[in-house]
């Protein structure tokens, strides 16, 4: 049987920003010519997109790094660089996206959760492109003789965690019967043995009772304190969450060890409760398992009285001759139909694409500023450090700029609020300078109109590539 792979984690890196050019227009008769340098190309980006052909995450299992193509440098006479191809990775529907800690590897936050065929989310944003010198031409300033270098993309780790996609999910302990009921509801045809554990990886089928149609998740057996990890727990619970039902089998013959099948019930919605509260709030309808075996009456009628005083509808059927199945499978469709109704009804209309990267640029222009020692400040933040890694430090107009559109982001603000006095140490990246104070730039100064034409620029770009 083929190992199946529901996390894996990749380092992914989008390609590297062209510079912009520094350009005069230089033609005969025309001794002076202004400002032509083009834009250096962006990057390409690195985009995880959501496939409905996948069923696992078995292309990253031995291949962790994948960069995109970088952009290629501005030049004379307003040409510009050639953007970087992006880099399409592939993984199935409902796959979860993390942001992975560079030195723990653990996941600090959510990226994105693709539940819809086509959905996708720039996980490495290539480096922006640098802008030629015509972007920064102002009443007072004809003839820049500067331009912006080309963005560095950033390098980093993701976690990309498979969830099954699936209406229901059969959960119970080891050799309750999943798998035979799996296989009767459906076509799937999993392996099946009476012994614990035959079932190591989940099983997915596709069921048709009359009009209705769903997808039926069999998850490997749970076993008590699975909720704490014990076993394989925690891999096969979290299969769990995404159904909208779950259909909760229990054995009613005890097994081989003659367990009490409401003990059995309690035992396992215990540990539903215990990983996950709102898993133990999930729809579920009890099945009672292996009902043909003679002198199961009173077990059933047990079972049944404690299921119902839940608020759980209740099945008693046997996989192995059919009894009550064609029942226990319309019921479930017409429960699955609800279900879903009831989501489609409550669904944010908002294109999921557009929200993935609205929270990436959120997350991008936010900054910190933090004291690392007596007189040393760091300023931290996507957007602040792009700036820094942009500017040609031996250009000494482009160091005058950076200043200005540091006071208009706030940063000079948010360092003095910090406590950075003049002469205090600010580090970006790998860059210190010292801190003259917060200045206020006159508003007769036409600075803002090349700040706001930059800004439209850069976002025309990051449109463009969306």
């Amino acid at each position: 049987m083929p190992q199946f792979t529901d996390i894996s984690r990749i380092n992914v890196k989008g390609g590297d920003g062209g510079a912009g050019c520094m350009s005069f227009r230089r033609e005969a008769h025309v001794p002076k010519g202004g400002p032509d340098g083009g834009d250096g190309g962006r990057g390409g980006d690195v985009i995880i997109q959501a496939d409905a052909q996948l069923s696992s995450l078995i292309d990253y299992r031995y291949k962790h790094h994948f960069r995109a193509e970088r952009g290629t440098h501005g030049k004379g006479a307003r040409k510009d660089g050639k953007a970087g191809e992006d880099l399409i990775l592939r993984v199935p529907v409902g796959t979860v996206v993390r942001e992975l800690d560079p030195d723990t590897q653990e996941p600090v936050f959510e990226i994105a959760d693709l539940t819809h065929d086509g959905e996708r989310v720039i996980v490495a944003p290539g480096g922006a492109g640098g802008l030629g010198n015509t972007h920064f031409v102002t009443s007072v300033r004809r003839a820049p003789a500067f331009a912006q270098l080309g963005e560095p993309a950033q390098e980093h780790w993701i976690e990309l965690e498979m969830k099954l996609m699936a209406d229901a999910a059969l959960v119970g302990l080891p050799s309750v019967g999943k798998s035979s009921l799996i296989a009767h509801m459906s076509a799937a045809r999993p392996k099946i043995a009476d012994y614990p554990f035959t079932t190591i990886v989940p099983n997915l089928g596709v069921v048709r009772a009359g009009e209705y149609s769903y997808v039926v998740a069999d998850v490997p057996g749970l076993i008590e304190g699975a909720s704490e990890g014990k076993g394989l727990g925690h891999q096969f619970l979290r299969h769990i969450e995404r159904t909208a039902l779950i259909m909760h089998v229990v054995d009613i013959t005890g097994g081989f060890e003659g367990r009490d099948p409401v003990e059995d019930y309690r035992v396992i919605n215990e540990e539903l409760r215990r990983y996950a509260v709102e898993l133990s709030e999930r729809p579920q309808v009890v099945v009672a398992n292996k009902c043909d075996v003679s002198g199961m009456t009173d077990r059933v009628a047990e079972l049944k009285q404690a299921a119902l005083a839940d608020g759980h509808m209740f099945f008693a059927v046997s996989a192995v001759t059919g009894a009550g199945m064609n029942t226990l499978m319309l019921s479930v469709g017409e429960l699955v139909a609800r279900l879903r109704s009831e989501l489609s009804s409550t669904e944010d209309p908002v294109v999921y694409d557009e929200r993935w990267e609205r929270r990436r640029r959120e997350r991008e222009r936010r900054f910190q500023v933090f004291q690392e020692e007596p007189g040393a400040f760091r300023v931290t933040g996507t957007q602040v450090e792009r700036l820094v890694v942009q500017t040609d430090w031996e250009n000494e107009e482009a160091i005058i700029y950076l200043q200005r559109r540091f006071s208009r982001m706030g940063v000079d603000d948010a360092l003095e609020a910090a406590g950075c006095r003049a002469g205090d140490e600010v580090r970006i990246v790998g860059r210190a300078f010292s801190f003259e104070g917060a200045e206020e730039f006159p508003e007769e100064d036409d600075g803002d109109a090349i700040l706001v034409e930059e800004d439209e620029a850069l976002r025309a770009a990051v449109d463009e590539k969306g």
